[in-house]
């Protein structure tokens, strides 16, 4: 299979080269062009729009604009890259004779908070932000350019040709922890975690997992849709800490410090302008839990190859 893979250069484009280079010729569409092994050839997004890019197969689409956890981004850069260069390579995926096409969105396209037990593909996107915002405009365009045909997504015209949008939640994988770097850093310079009364669950991705379902999208029959990705189990922050702590060979120092007096400072850190304040304390706090179970169901797969544990073990030990 022949396969173009945006953004190729970044965290999951490497794992996903590593991934399908041996059974498939690997093409790379990105800002940079340096050699890559496992990369027949890399292009840019001005020979996209001169159409000078051989057909393939399968197109996988990563490049975007990450969340910038420091808010100095612009909300229109968001758009120019996470919408933008998605309509420009989707419009050149209905153009070609490729067959495939997978855009990587986001949970966070869907809803910055869970309400309930966990996050479903049936949710209505309610986003937060310029990030989410422009994750999910670049889904209704994909969307907007499909039809609903007795229950399943088709491309007018193009009935052969499969589109999935997948929305992952936190990657992580060796060489990259993702936003686990802030309690990283904490667990490692041995700092107490004060907020060991709070037993809040989040989902995690394994690039394992991840290079796992894409390899099932490219070679299954598995309907056009929405897909929501993440390990089977979600882990509290106290589990976390004491998977690092193993990983490091430290003693984790969790306290348990009382729920009510922790968010009794938190409110008064709003009053005071501190660090930590309600809504710092909320994010640290809240329950983030993603259901994978469509994505297992369409792949015929009971359980992802890789515990979440495991994932995060492999991950700290890479550093």
């Amino acid at each position: 299979m022949r396969i173009l893979i945006t953004g190729v250069h970044g965290f999951v484009g490497g794992n996903l080269v590593k991934a399908l280079k041996k059974d498939n010729e690997i093409y790379g569409l990105d800002i940079v062009a340096p050699e890559k092994v496992g990369v027949i050839k890399t292009y840019s997004w001005n020979e996209l729009e001169k159409r000078s890019i051989p057909e393939v197969d399968a197109i996988i689409h990563l490049a975007g604009k990450a969340h910038d956890t420091k808010n100095q981004s612009k909300a229109q850069v968001y758009f120019d890259i996470n919408t933008g260069l998605t309509q420009k390579i989707f419009d050149f995926f209905l153009e070609s004779s490729a067959k495939r096409f997978i855009f990587f969105s986001s949970v966070k396209a869907a809803a910055d908070s869970v309400v309930g037990d966990m996050l479903t593909e049936d949710v209505i996107p309610t986003p937060v932000g310029p990030y989410g915002e422009s994750k999910i405009a670049a889904e209704e365009y994909i969307l907007s350019k499909l039809r609903s045909e007795h229950g399943e997504l088709k491309v007018a015209m193009q009935r052969d040709k499969r589109v999935y949008i997948l929305r992952p939640c936190m990657i992580h994988g060796p060489g990259n922890k993702g936003n686990l770097n802030l309690l990283y850093n904490v667990v490692k310079k041995g700092i107490p975690w004060p907020l060991g009364d709070f037993e809040n669950k989040r989902s995690f991705t394994s690039i394992d997992n991840l290079c796992y379902v894409v390899e099932g999208l490219l070679t299954k029959d598995v309907a056009s849709g929405i897909y929501h990705m993440g390990d089977d189990e979600a882990l509290s922050t106290n589990e976390l800490i004491a998977l690092m702590c193993e990983a490091m060979g430290k003693e984790p120092h969790i306290w348990k410090m009382n729920r009510k007096m922790m968010e009794g400072c938190a409110g008064l850190g709003t009053l005071l302008h501190l660090p930590l304040n309600t809504e710092r304390l909320r994010k640290l706090t809240e329950n983030y839990v993603v259901s994978n179970e469509k994505i297992k169901l369409a792949l015929g797969i009971d359980r992802m190859p890789v515990r979440a544990a495991d994932g995060i073990m492999k991950t700290i030990r890479s550093f």
